[in-house]
C-alpha cells in the first residue's frame, strides 16, 4: 500500500512539473511582452496620470488627451525595425478607419529619454503619421509612465553601434477611451487591416 502511494506521489509530480516546463515559458513570454495582466474580473491595471514633453517641446499631461481615444505604444527613434513597423502598421490602421479614425490619437512614448530629444522625435513621428504625438520625458517621468502601462524596457550596451547601447522594451500597443481608461491591447505582428477591424468594435 505504502508503494503504491509512492508511486502515484512520483506520478503526480512528474507530471506536474511536465506541465509547468510546456506553460512556464509561453508565460513568461507574455509577461516579457508587456502584456497587461488581466484579472479575472474588473478591468486591466494599465495606465494612469503621467506628465511629459512632446514633440513640439511642450509639457503635457494624460489630462491633455481626454475627450478622444488614445492609441498608445512605447519605444525609441533608434529603434531598427520593430518600432518602425509598429507605427507603420498603426498608421495604416487609422487610415483604414477614415472619419472614425480621427476620433485616435496614436502617441508613441520613448523609452529612451538619453536620446530621444523632442527634435528628434519630431523628425521621427513627422515619417509616420501627421497626427502621431511623441512624448518623452526625463528618466524618472519615463519610467513612472511605463511602470503604469506595465511596459518592460532596459538598455543593454551593444559595442557594435555608434551610441554604445540599445533599448530591449515590450511591444504592445494600448487602446484607452476618451476618459483615460484601458479598453484593450494589440500585440506586434498584428497586420493594418486587423488593427484596423479591433478598433472599429471598440471606438465608438
Amino acid at each position: 500500500m505504502r508503494l503504491r502511494l509512492v508511486a502515484v506521489i512520483v506520478a503526480c509530480f512528474t507530471f506536474g512539473a511536465a506541465a509547468a516546463l510546456a506553460v512556464l515559458p509561453e508565460a513568461r513570454s507574455f509577461l516579457l511582452a508587456g502584456a497587461p495582466r488581466i484579472k479575472e474580473y474588473g478591468q486591466a491595471r494599465v495606465g494612469g496620470p503621467f506628465t511629459l514633453v512632446d514633440h513640439q517641446g511642450k509639457t503635457v499631461s494624460d489630462r491633455d488627451f481626454r475627450g478622444k481615444y488614445m492609441l498608445v505604444t512605447f519605444g525609441f527613434t533608434y529603434c531598427p525595425d520593430v518600432c518602425p513597423g509598429g507605427l507603420q502598421v498603426m498608421a495604416g490602421a487609422l487610415d483604414l478607419l477614415g472619419d472614425k479614425g480621427k476620433r485616435i490619437t496614436p502617441v508613441f512614448i520613448s523609452v529612451d529619454p538619453e536620446r530621444d530629444t523632442p527634435a528628434q522625435l519630431k523628425l521621427y513621428v513627422a515619417s509616420f503619421h501627421p497626427r502621431l504625438v511623441g512624448l518623452t520625458g526625463t528618466p524618472e517621468q519615463v519610467r513612472a509612465v511605463a511602470r503604469a502601462y506595465r511596459v518592460y524596457y532596459a538598455k543593454v550596451e551593444d559595442k557594435k553601434l555608434t551610441s554604445g547601447y540599445t533599448i530591449d522594451h515590450s511591444a504592445i500597443t494600448y487602446l484607452m477611451d476618451p476618459s483615460g481608461k484601458f479598453v484593450t491591447h494589440f500585440r506586434y505582428g498584428i497586420t493594418p487591416k486587423a488593427l484596423a477591424e479591433g478598433l472599429a468594435k471598440v471606438v465608438h
